[in-house]
């Protein structure tokens, strides 16, 4: 029987959700089922393994499995991030860490609060309105 995960965490960005488990292992992470070194696109895999080159070789002695769900690909990277970056400072017990993630960059522990805007009347979207024609 497989054991129980040791921690889950959560991050957000627009509409994308990430789940990131954690267990002992020996520094494997996997998105969406498929290994962080082959997911595509490239962007993507470098914007989600940010965390992990920030804090060098002290992640190795934990596996990390990420679901994403919802959104684009820029969202799901950003969402995947942010869960990581969490999961490492709770399972590393280290408060430093997460002074330097915020100096780096406020997302990677902070959700991302900005939402889309709804669409209103008068117009294809949110803000563009049709043109009048005055003559």
């Amino acid at each position: 029987m497989k054991t129980p995960p040791a921690l889950i965490t959560t991050g957000k960005r627009k509409a994308a959700m990430a789940r990131a488990t954690f267990t002992k292992g020996i520094g494997r992470v996997h998105v969406n089922r498929c290994p962080l070194e082959i997911y595509e696109p490239v962007f993507a895999r470098e914007k989600i393994s940010e965390p992990l080159l920030m804090i060098g070789e002290r992640w190795k002695g934990v596996d990390i499995d990420v679901y994403l769900a919802g959104g684009g690909v820029a969202g799901q990277a950003a969402a995947a991030r942010t869960a990581i970056a969490r999961g490492l400072i709770t399972w590393l017990k280290d408060e430093q860490l997460r002074e330097t993630f915020k100096h780096y960059d406020r997302s990677l522990v902070v959700n991302d609060p900005r939402r889309k805007l709804p669409k209103r009347p008068g117009g294809r979207g949110a803000r563009a309105r049709r043109q009048k024609s005055y003559r």
